[in-house]
């Protein structure tokens, strides 16, 4: 049965009540709200039919309504208002994943350092997104009389937005088709299926807001080029002037130059579908300066849909028992350190002194 607008104004007036108050809501207080212009005896009527149509539920005789399941699909597939951020919540939200991202650089630093440090050996430490990087929703806010929030809604339930100054007048309506014209055509793709030919096709369906195309598309590829990237850092090469093995002042510098964070750059995408810790044998390594050397590498969970990979580099002749040992206690750690709301000292390992620049 198609809903009157006015049961529709009568159910979209509880729900919002309910969300505010957790309480029974009463025909009174629906009648007192400001828009509402329909009598006490109306409104009563009208949430006594929403209950037999199992829109509202009565939880005791004499209490109010609350809305039913029914009630809340219809609210949100059809009678919600839309919500506007303000300017201050969009930077509060680009300032929380701006931290996140440096607490992120920071600690694959302090890793690969803490790493080095408890093997004795050269470190690597990464962090990079798992899984393709696409947008699963695009939503467009009208944030004012010239300005609106484009809303990119990532995997894991990850959320990033921009306010974009308008370049000319658009109506709720133009946003409307934009945002559907953008959710049909650019979503769950990678970011390699941005051709100029789609760019092109959105902007001819996109009406009057096709100017705004190549600002949205900008944005979006900035964002899933940064998701998709990789923080590598490499600690601790010098300690394999130490090792018998690269007394050899040329074979020592060949490993070397192969021990930096753009040369192993790639090792984290060895780990992408590897369970437990993975070792890497002398001659399996794929650079040629690595044949003599070993590479052991785990991986942890870093949250917010993110991957962490610590390694090491060394000779054949490592200790393969309490490095793959030493590595797994320290993904186990991180693993419990980031599921946590505050990041505390590692467990069982000291914090290391500054380290000179190698």
């Amino acid at each position: 049965m198609e809903l009157t607008e006015r049961k529709k104004k009568v159910l979209r007036s509880v729900v919002d009540l309910y969300i505010r108050t957790a309480e029974p809501v009463g025909s009174k207080a629906v009648t007192e709200l400001p828009d509402m212009k329909y009598s006490s005896a109306t409104i009563r009527n009208e949430m006594a039919e929403l209950t037999t149509l199992g829109y509202l539920e009565q939880p005791h005789t004499s209490a109010g309504r609350i809305p039913s399941a029914a009630g809340y699909r219809l609210y949100v597939d059809e009678l919600m208002m839309d919500y506007r951020l303000s300017i201050d919540e969009t930077k509060s939200i680009n300032t929380a994943i701006e931290e996140k991202m440096q607490r992120v650089d920071k600690m694959v630093e302090k890793v690969a350092k803490l790493v080095s440090q408890a093997t004795n050996l050269p470190a690597i430490s990464a962090a990079s997104r798992s899984g393709d990087a696409c947008v699963k929703h695009f939503e467009l806010i009208q944030a004012g009389k010239d300005s609106i929030i484009l809303v990119l809604m990532l995997p894991n339930d990850q959320a990033v937005n921009k306010v974009i100054k308008l370049p000319l007048t658009l109506s709720e309506t133009d946003l409307k088709l934009l945002s559907a014209v953008l959710n049909a055509s650019m979503t769950d793709i990678p970011l390699e299926d941005f051709t100029a030919e789609r760019m092109e096709k959105v902007m001819r369906s996109a009406g009057k807001a096709a100017a705004l195309v190549p600002v949205v598309l900008d944005f979006t590829q900035e964002t899933l080029k940064s998701q998709g990237s990789t923080n590598v850092a490499v600690a601790g090469q010098a300690r394999l002037l130490g090792l018998p093995e690269y007394r050899d002042v040329d074979k020592a510098q060949r490993v070397l130059d192969s021990i930096d964070a753009e040369a192993l750059s790639n090792l984290p995408a060895v780990m992408e579908n590897a369970n437990g810790t993975k070792v890497i044998v002398g001659p399996e390594n794929v650079a040629d300066e690595l044949k003599d050397a070993s590479v052991v590498m785990t991986k942890f969970d870093i949250g917010d849909g993110m991957q962490g990979m610590i390694g090491v580099v060394g000779p054949t002749r490592m200790d393969y028992a309490k490095v793959t040992a030493r590595l797994s206690y320290f993904a186990e750690s991180l693993s419990k350190l980031f599921a946590k709301p505050e990041q505390p000292q590692l467990p069982g390992v000291s914090e290391p002194p500054e380290e000179p620049k190698e």
